[in-house]
């Protein structure tokens, strides 16, 4: 069994190249003309902190600093003014949710010790994608147009699968949804649509819906498949109620930009 391409962890979208040419500066000796020397040096008042941080916050993303990320990569550089984007409909994880995740992580982690609980659960809509930071509202009002009609729906998320990134950087341990597949695939039609407006990359074309339970850092299919998925599996089906535990209500849409989220009710 192969694993599943992840969906909605990496980005084939492409970079702005000529904005990051555009910032460099020419060297002396490369076929710049040299300035003319000043005598004197120039003196330069302090600028005043009020200004300094006038604008801290308004396009500026977060530094890239693996460490403080556990190790994962960005899939494309930071670049000043633009924002990965991402869409996705929220899982609000419940106790009994995660007392099976209790169960499925110690047991996971006797195959890849490396492997650490997800912060946050999602089901992904969309790829992670760049905006630029002006075009973060009038993207987020075109989703809205589109989702605005979509009624609340329940779907299940029971079968355990084993997912990559596209780089094979990173793998996950996940739930796939068995039951409201039809409605996700129609959400997407509609992110889709979005993307396409905005010259963005649309979701895959075969796309496997799911909660990613775990992650580490590189390509753990080997270690993670076979008897580890089998035993996975059974403590789900085992699990007092799991068919209630995992059957879910998805509510909203939401969309992640930067450090920013906009939220998008279903009716």
């Amino acid at each position: 069994m192969s694993a599943a391409p992840l969906v909605g962890y990496s980005s084939s979208s492409s970079e702005d190249e000529d904005e990051a040419k555009a910032g460099a500066q020419a060297q002396p000796g490369a076929g710049s003309c040299p300035r003319a020397q000043s005598p004197l040096p120039s003196q330069r008042l302090p600028v005043p902190d009020s200004v300094l941080h006038m604008f801290l916050g308004t396009e500026e993303g977060p530094e890239d600093d693996s460490a403080k990320h556990g190790g994962r990569v960005r899939t494309f550089p930071h670049e000043r003014g633009n924002w990965a984007t991402h869409v996705y409909v929220p899982y609000e994880a419940k106790e009994e949710f995660l007392d099976l995740l209790d169960m499925l992580l110690p047991c996971a982690q006797t195959y890849v010790p490396r492997l650490v609980r997800m912060e946050a659960f999602h089901l992904s809509l969309s790829q992670s994608v760049v905006l630029r930071h002006h075009w973060i509202l009038p993207f987020v009002q075109a989703l809205k147009d589109r989702v605005a009609s979509f009624q609340g729906f329940f779907f299940i998320a029971n079968r355990v699968k084993i997912y990559t990134n596209q780089e094979k950087t990173r793998t996950f341990v996940g739930l796939e949804v068995t039951s409201g597949h039809a409605q996700f695939l129609d959400l997407v039609s509609e992110v889709d649509r979005v993307m396409e407006e905005f010259d963005l990359t649309t979701f895959y074309q075969d796309p496997s819906f799911h909660i990613s339970l775990a992650w580490c850092v590189g390509d753990a299919r080997l270690q993670l498949e076979g008897q580890c998925l089998r035993e996975l599996q059974t403590i789900v089906d085992e699990f007092e109620d799991s068919e209630m535990v995992l059957r879910v209500h998805a509510e909203q849409v939401r969309c992640k930009s930067g450090h920013k989220f906009f939220s998008m009710p279903l009716k």
